[in-house]
C-alpha cells in the first residue's frame, strides 16, 4: 500500500474497519458468565443502500445528541454528590444511590457516578448497533444489544435462539433510556470494577476500553476494535 497518498490511505483505512465491525457486533455478557453469546446484529433492510458514510453521518444526527444529554446529567449528579458527600441534606439520597449502584462506600459510589468518555459510548454504540443500523435499535431503541433476563419488562425476541432458548433484548422507550441503562450497566456490574477503577485514574479512552474485555465473549479484541473506531472516527473529539 505504499503507492496510496496519506489521504487515500486514510480512507482505505476507515473503510476497512467500518465494514469489518459493520457485518457482525457482539451483545454484552454483563456480570453473568456464560449465559450471554454473542451473535449477529439483526439489520433493518431499508436503509441497505446508503453509503457508509451516509450511515455514519445518520448514525451521529441520532445518536451523538441522545449520548450528549445522558452524559450531562450523569457529569451533573457526579459534580453534585461530590460535593455534598458530608452534607447531612443529601445523607437521604446518598443512601439510595448506594442502593441503586450496590456499593457502600463512599469512594464506589463517587466511582460508580463519573460517566466515562463519551467516545467510548459512541464508539460502543456503532459496534454494538452496527452504526443504528440494528432492527433492535429500530423496534425496541435499544442502542447497546442489552438482553433482558426478566419477562416483567418490555422486550423483543431475537430471531436467533439458543437451542431452544429465546433470546430476548430490553425495549426502551427512548435511545436516551437505552444509554441510560448502558451507563448504569457498567457503573455497577462486578465484571467493570477495575474499569471504574481506572476511569477515576484517567479519562484517555484507549486505557479504559482495555478494561472493557468483558463486555463481549471475543475478550481483548473487543478493545481493540474499540480503539478502531475512536481512532479512525476522531472520536476523541466529543471528549
Amino acid at each position: 500500500m505504499k503507492f496510496l497518498s496519506d489521504n487515500l490511505l486514510y480512507i482505505y483505512m476507515v473503510s476497512l474497519i467500518l465494514f469489518a465491525l459493520y457485518d457482525t457486533v457482539f451483545i454484552k455478557k454483563e456480570s453473568v458468565p456464560n449465559t450471554l453469546k454473542s451473535h449477529k446484529v439483526e439489520e433493518t433492510p431499508q436503509n441497505s443502500m446508503l453509503s457508509v458514510s451516509e450511515k455514519k453521518r445518520e448514525f451521529s444526527n441520532l445518536v451523538i445528541p441522545a449520548i450528549d444529554k445522558v452524559y450531562a446529567e450523569l457529569e451533573e449528579q457526579y459534580n453534585e454528590i461530590s460535593k455534598n458527600l458530608t452534607n447531612t441534606a443529601y445523607k437521604e439520597k446518598i443512601l439510595e444511590l448506594k442502593k441503586i449502584y450496590k456499593v457502600e462506600s463512599d469512594e464506589e459510589l463517587l466511582m460508580a457516578l463519573k460517566p466515562h468518555p463519551k467516545s467510548i459510548a459512541i464508539a460502543q454504540a456503532a459496534m454494538e448497533s452496527a452504526w443504528a443500523e440494528s432492527r433492535f435499535l429500530k423496534e425496541a431503541n435499544n442502542l447497546y444489544g442489552m438482553w433482558s433476563v426478566s419477562k416483567k419488562g418490555p422486550r423483543i425476541a431475537a430471531s436467533e435462539q439458543r437451542g431452544e432458548r429465546v433470546i430476548w433484548l430490553k425495549k426502551y422507550s427512548s435511545i436516551e433510556d437505552s444509554i441510560r441503562d448502558y451507563y448504569k450497566t457498567l457503573a455497577r456490574s462486578k465484571a467493570y470494577k477495575d474499569f471504574r477503577e481506572l476511569k477515576m485514574q484517567t479519562d484517555d479512552p484507549y486505557l479504559l476500553v482495555e478494561k472493557l474485555e468483558n463486555y463481549s465473549e471475543i475478550g481483548e479484541q473487543y478493545g481493540d476494535d474499540l480503539t478502531k473506531i475512536i481512532r479512525y472516527n476522531k472520536l476523541y473529539l466529543y471528549d
